[in-house]
């Protein structure tokens, strides 16, 4: 368990984020059905998630589809080497195209990956998606930046944080 969970987060917390690791359930008032389900109210579910919004235990909360069944095929990476002190102005001018889907920053893992700017786009049709990429990069000012373009080939389930005892043992088993 991390340190953020250990000091701020009571077992009642890790209780509500083992019962939304799934996702949220699909109806009117779904902190309400994960409060009843956990014999809490809908407005302790929602205040213990702000809480621990508010003190980084949760760095985000969102709606995580799943692309390919909605007709996204064409879905690139691209990666970029970014000197540190333009990483925050380049990311904004990337963040600003509305086909830009996620844009973060890693490591560099030198010599073997030099690259430290990451962003998406997903799209149904490669041409276009290959268009967006070459407006990106000059619009965006990349051209002077070393770069990869990764089109995905094939799709891996993604799940978030796990945090039922039930996903912990399945996790040791792998």
């Amino acid at each position: 368990m991390n340190k953020l969970l250990e000091r701020y987060a009571s077992q009642r917390d890790i209780q509500v984020l083992a019962a939304i690791e799934e996702g949220l359930p699909l109806c009117e008032r779904p902190f309400a059905k994960v409060g009843e389900q956990l014999g809490m109210s809908e407005d302790d579910v929602i205040s213990r998630l702000a809480r621990m919004k508010a003190c980084g235990i949760i760095r985000r909360f969102g709606l995580g589809l799943q692309h390919r069944p909605l007709g996204y095929r064409a879905n690139a990476m691209l990666v970029f080497d970014v000197p540190e002190e333009r990483l925050d102005a380049v990311a904004r001018a990337i963040v600003a195209h509305d086909f830009v889907t996620l844009c973060y920053c890693r490591e560099r893992h030198l010599p073997q990956w030099q690259y430290n700017l990451y962003c998406m786009i997903h799209g149904r049709d490669r041409q276009i998606v290959e268009h967006q990429i070459i407006d990106l990069k000059d619009n965006a000012q990349l051209l002077d930046f070393a770069s990869q373009t990764l089109f995905s080939m094939r799709r891996f389930k993604q799940t978030g944080a796990r945090f039922s005892p039930a996903s912990h043992s399945a996790m040791v088993k792998l």
